[in-house]
């Protein structure tokens, strides 16, 4: 079944705010400063980490824009939080950001992407089904 247009344009909107998150945070990164390299310590990690780290998460958001590898960005972008998840846990950070915005890389693949509602379709409760009927 072939998301309908709104679903699309929804979809598309989400993935293009999330994948604004992850490209201001690269940034960031590049552009360096007192409070990232604050951050880097506090996290206990090294300074001359946030350059790889900066061309890594731009290039996990390139391929998750290309439309042909869209999933295989996601799946690098999620892999990317979790670190960033692992890495906050560690120090006792709180990570329910980090959480929401993988969130929201799949809400925005699966609102316009009819293979993935294949893989992973999400069913209603017999309820549901009755009253959407009548």
């Amino acid at each position: 079944m072939e998301p309908t247009k709104r679903a699309r344009r929804i979809g598309a909107a989400i993935s293009v705010f999330a994948s604004l998150v992850f490209v201001m945070s690269a940034t960031m990164k590049l552009i360096g400063g007192p409070q990232l390299a604050q951050g880097m310590q506090h996290l206990h990690l090294a300074a001359p980490m946030t350059i790889p780290l900066a061309i890594l998460e731009f290039s996990c958001v390139a391929v998750y824009l290309i439309p042909q590898t869209l999933v295989l960005g996601a799946v690098l972008l999620t892999g990317y939080v979790g670190g960033a998840i692992l890495t906050h846990w560690r120090v006792g950070d709180l990570f329910a950001i980090h959480i929401v915005l993988i969130g929201l890389v799949w809400l925005g693949i699966y609102l316009r992407e009819p293979r993935l509602k294949q893989l992973l379709p999400l069913r209603t409760h017999p309820s549901s089904a009755a009253l959407r009927d009548s």
